[in-house]
């Protein structure tokens, strides 16, 4: 039972990092109902910027965050004006596919600008973690669920508190109305890029100060657990992001005890595709669908 509770505090660990990406999908899934597979890339390049001053400057780990932060919403912003804003509200396929486009571009910058496959990253904390009884608890991890939970709050006070909120909402429903009660859709878009890729770039930096290191590979990596991580909670659903991201680690640290490393994506995978046999909608998403259904009949 002590194992047993300690793969899932290690799950939970692992998979608010996850949460965190996949609110950043969330954010932008569901403003715009398009999916920026260059999300990964962009987080992994703003780890590049960070790294670059860490190894060239000899940057302190509070400055490495700063850097990869900015770096990440920078990324944010190009992406967002190149394949979104540039690109019609009805041409969601070619915008998905400029995205991913963009996401090659990203990783090639990413190698000539660091042409080595791995680079090292500050640490965040310098005593490895806490004990609470039989249970070990590593202070990175402790500190990604609490931003996990933090921006959670943050996001529904966002959304539900504030007037960029409730104009991000009307957008979300349907962008013609949004303005003619005199809201720019293409303004709210920009802003909630620019937030999406905050968090994306806070996750980030939580992710590699835990590993120590980072690689071009981390875009691939952040895509995957990101949208699975989405769309198994159900996608739309800021809530959903949080549930999902916690359940996608769960899943992978107690499949990795039990069964092995060979078999964790492939068991996440399964589980996914379970979900969205018997709910469309992921987890906590299945009422946005059964509302755009009905919505959609009445018209």
């Amino acid at each position: 039972m002590i194992d047993f509770i300690q793969t899932t505090l290690d799950g939970l660990s692992i998979g608010s990092a996850y949460a965190l990406i996949a609110l950043g999908f969330t954010l932008v899934f569901g403003v715009m109902r398009r999916i920026n597979l260059s999300y990964g890339p962009s987080i992994m390049l703003g780890a590049f910027a960070g790294t670059w001053a860490f190894v060239t400057l000899e940057a302190q780990p509070w400055l490495v965050a700063v850097v990869t932060i900015a770096g990440t919403v920078a990324v944010g912003m190009y992406v967002e004006r190149l394949c979104f804003w540039a690109i019609r509200k009805d041409a969601a396929i070619a915008s998905m596919v400029s995205s991913f486009v963009i996401w090659m571009q990203l990783e090639e910058v990413a190698t000539i600008l660091l042409p080595g496959r791995t680079y090292p990253y500050p640490e965040l904390f310098k005593f490895g973690g806490i004990d609470i009884g039989p249970y070990f608890l590593r202070m990175e991890h402790v500190t990604t669920l609490a931003v996990a939970m933090f921006m959670l709050v943050v996001l529904r006070l966002l959304l539900y508190r504030t007037r960029f909120g409730l104009a991000l909402r009307a957008v979300s429903e349907s962008s013609e109305a949004a303005v003619y009660m005199g809201i720019s859709p293409v303004r709210i878009t920009f802003w909630a890029f620019v937030f999406a890729s905050f968090i994306g770039g806070v996750a980030g930096y939580l992710l590699l100060a835990a590993d120590q290191q980072v690689t071009p590979y981390f875009g691939l990596w952040a895509t995957f657990k990101g949208l699975i991580a989405m769309m198994l909670g159900g996608l739309g659903s800021i809530p959903g992001a949080i549930v999902g991201g916690l359940l996608l680690g769960v899943i992978e640290a107690h499949t990795q005890w039990y069964l092995g490393n060979a078999v964790k994506d492939l068991t996440a995978y399964l589980v996914l595709f379970l979900v969205l046999v018997l709910r469309p909608g992921g987890l906590l998403g299945q009422g946005i669908v059964e509302r755009h259904a009905q919505a959609f009949r009445r018209i």
